[in-house]
């Protein structure tokens, strides 16, 4: 009788045990089903539209293709490599920090390009430099460049850009290398500018700028060069920029310039090229100070027996 007991609970034990063989089996396949689910969207994910960003910065990816988007013709057919198959690093004209991934220069110059500036530029917040220069961009220079507090280098010369230079670069506190030079912007030169103590070069020269030269920037003590002829600049050139001890290069050609020169200019030991062309104060200028070195009035280069007035290499006073 025992025997029988036994065998009849036999079959429910069987039972029991391929129940839970199923159950565990069920769950382990559960859970591999989880874990390829999972992998499945990493993978897809790295490459459907998410690979530019990989080990980068998903606002850097799309400030770039908000730039992108403001391009209305690429001739050379540079943005072909700003696609999803490459990390955004990687992209033409783009560079990035070796650690963090984020993009610091952002260089498209001579591309023949033709559009606008996104603002959305101003979302690139490790930039430190921005050079587009020869191109055909034009509209505004977005405000939004004057959140960029890292930015060094802003060339944009020989562009399109017209309105005025945006005043709140002033924000853009490490600021070294300023060029608008050769572009349709008009307007007076931003006083809120005199803020920019690291500035070095100061550019904007061949626009349609007014008013007159401002005074602040004899206080900006690093500048090396200031390019502003070719606008339409009035007033005295102040005395202010006898203060400049590292310049040396300035150009005020081409503008509406009156008085005489400032003698503070004396003080500019460092200066290799000094420009009035085309200015209507250079014959009083001569008369002052050039007088006994020169035969005529008619030159257009003098470079040699110049007084040591300015210890120049070049004088450039072209009528």
């Amino acid at each position: 009788m025992e025997m029988k007991r036994q065998g009849r609970k036999s079959p429910v034990a069987a039972m029991s045990l391929s129940l839970l063989c199923s159950i565990h089996f069920q769950a382990i396949l559960l859970l591999f089903v989880v874990l390829l689910h999972v992998k499945t969207l990493t993978v897809f994910g790295d490459s459907t539209g998410t690979t530019s960003s990989v080990g980068g910065n998903e606002t850097d990816h799309q400030a770039l293709l908000a730039f992108k988007s403001k391009i209305t013709l690429d001739p050379r057919n540079i943005f072909s490599s700003w696609n999803d198959s490459n990390h955004f690093c990687q992209w033409e004209g783009v560079t990035c920090g070796r650690k963090h991934r984020r993009v610091t220069i952002l260089d498209l110059r001579s591309r023949d390009l033709v559009g606008s500036l996104s603002p959305y530029i101003g979302n690139l917040s490790f930039l430190r430099q921005i050079v587009l220069a020869n191109n055909t961009i034009g509209d505004k220079i977005p405000d939004e460049v004057g959140r960029l507090y890292r930015l060094r280098v802003l060339m944009l010369y020989n562009n399109s850009f017209d309105g005025e230079i945006p005043a709140n670069l002033s924000h853009c506190s490490n600021l070294n290398f300023i060029s608008v030079a050769r572009n349709n912007l008009s307007g007076s030169i931003p006083k809120q500018l005199a803020s920019l103590s690291m500035l070095k070069s100061l550019s904007f020269d061949t626009n349609n700028l007014m008013g007159g030269i401002p005074p602040f920037i004899g206080n900006l003590s690093s500048l090396q060069l200031i390019s502003a002829a070719d606008n339409v600049l009035g007033g005295h050139i102040p005395d202010a920029l006898g203060q400049l001890q590292s310049l040396k290069y300035l150009g005020l050609g081409g503008n509406k310039l009156s008085g005489l020169v400032p003698p503070s200019l004396n003080n500019l030991s460092s200066i290799i090229v000094f420009s009035l062309a085309k200015m209507r104060l250079v014959e009083v200028f001569l008369q002052t100070y050039f007088s006994p070195f020169l035969v005529s009035s008619g030159f257009k280069l003098i470079e040699t027996n110049l007084p040591d007035l300015f210890r120049s290499h070049y004088l450039m006073l072209q009528n």
